[in-house]
């Protein structure tokens, strides 16, 4: 959260939220946000850079703040049942917050940089994966888990956001999660069942921790096991 409680980016984030939520990013002007938070745009400029500046902080803050709420849960022995909640939290975050969520993961597109909230939320996906990857459980490398999901778990929250609140689908989600799941991940270790590509996925997981190779020992091995994974 702003660390200048009451002061004018505090106050400048604040008035721009709520204009998002009442009327989306077309009602988020400086003059607007000026006028809300009572400071003239040389501040708003200078604090931000630009409307699109603004934007994004007031995204990352909404997303920042969403995650000290929501995402303070212990990770459990099950990390497909976290994965799982991940998914769902995400959704939650975009239903209630479908301004916000339009802003971070609606506009992106080919060579353009992800807003600040969207490589966070991403990050925070990756972590879930991981733990699925040290468990032997990826059917498939981690960046191509990771993608899948950012992909079925984005577009299935921007779908249902542009459905009208009465006719949502919420079923459509679960649909969704559960068949990327089913694609990514398998129901025991790899290490327990015969396969080289679930070997390979999890030996790759776990090669951060060790320390026997050389940094150049490292890269080589990476690089024949995502070879295997992909097979």
């Amino acid at each position: 959260m702003s660390t200048d409680e009451g002061g004018p980016r505090a106050r400048i984030l604040a008035a721009t939220t709520k204009l998002l939520s009442e009327g989306g990013q077309e009602a988020v002007s400086t003059r607007a946000v000026g006028a809300a938070a009572g400071v003239q745009a040389p501040t708003i400029y200078r604090l931000f850079g630009d409307k699109q500046g603004l934007l994004d902080a007031a995204a990352a803050e909404g997303f920042a703040a969403y995650l000290s709420d929501k995402t303070e849960l212990e990770p459990t022995d099950d990390p497909v049942a976290d994965l799982r909640a991940g998914w769902d939290l995400h959704l939650e975050f975009g239903l209630a917050n479908p301004a916000l969520y339009l802003l971070m993961f609606g506009r992106e597109r080919p060579g353009t940089t992800p807003p600040p909230a969207a490589v966070s939320g991403f990050e925070v996906l990756a972590t879930h994966i991981r733990r699925i990857a040290e468990a032997g459980r990826l059917r498939v490398t981690e960046e191509r888990a990771a993608q899948l999901v950012h992909a079925a778990g984005s577009g299935t929250t921007v779908a249902l956001i542009s459905q009208a609140e009465e006719r949502r689908d919420t079923e459509l989600s679960v649909l969704a999660r559960e068949a990327v799941i089913a694609a990514i991940t398998t129901d025991t270790p790899a290490a327990e069942a015969p396969g080289p590509v679930g070997a390979a996925v999890a030996l790759r997981a776990a090669l951060p921790g060790t320390s026997v190779l050389s940094e150049a020992e490292q890269v080589l091995l990476r690089e024949w096991l995502d070879r295997i994974a992909r097979q």
